[in-house]
């Protein structure tokens, strides 16, 4: 696959975690910053992210902030993307299965290194269920989108 990632200031160390992980999975990686510890806004991040699944120019995105939460509110605003933020294996694997996510978001101040590339493995192997319900529960998701354009 080919994954897009970014981080702002608060997430670009455990970004630095992420990537040769996934290239260790055999991905390729399309990385957008940032790589310092300096003040910058988060959405400047996330949006060329979004954009590339958006378009199809990457299968995933990976999103990293201090929380996640801000990573995944802005990703959430671009069409087509369905971000999840999470900090656990469990709703990795979940939000793959039931709601199709094509972007994750993790907070660096929330979890740790070896958590978050469990994380990424688990939701990167993880397909869509194409259950009939969840196929059903994406759909209205999209709908809705549509309906706000």
């Amino acid at each position: 696959m080919k994954i897009a990632i970014g981080a702002d200031h608060a997430g670009y160390r455990l970004k630095r975690e992420i990537v040769p992980l996934l290239k260790e999975l055999g991905h390729e990686v399309e990385d957008f910053g940032c790589d310092c510890d300096q003040s910058v806004d988060y959405p400047d991040y996330a949006l060329p992210v979004c954009e590339r699944v958006a378009k199809g120019e990457a299968d995933r995105g990976i999103l990293i902030c201090g929380t996640g939460i801000g990573m995944s509110i802005a990703a959430n605003k671009v069409p087509g993307i369905r971000c999840a933020l999470v900090h656990d294996v469990f709703s990795a694997k979940a939000t793959r299965e039931h709601n199709d996510s094509n972007v994750l978001a993790m907070g660096e101040r929330v979890i740790g290194p070896g958590l978050a590339q469990e994380i990424v493995r688990v939701w990167l192997e993880t397909p869509f269920s194409q259950n009939e319900r969840h196929l059903n529960r994406v759909n209205k998701v999209m709908a809705i989108e549509r309906r706000q354009a």
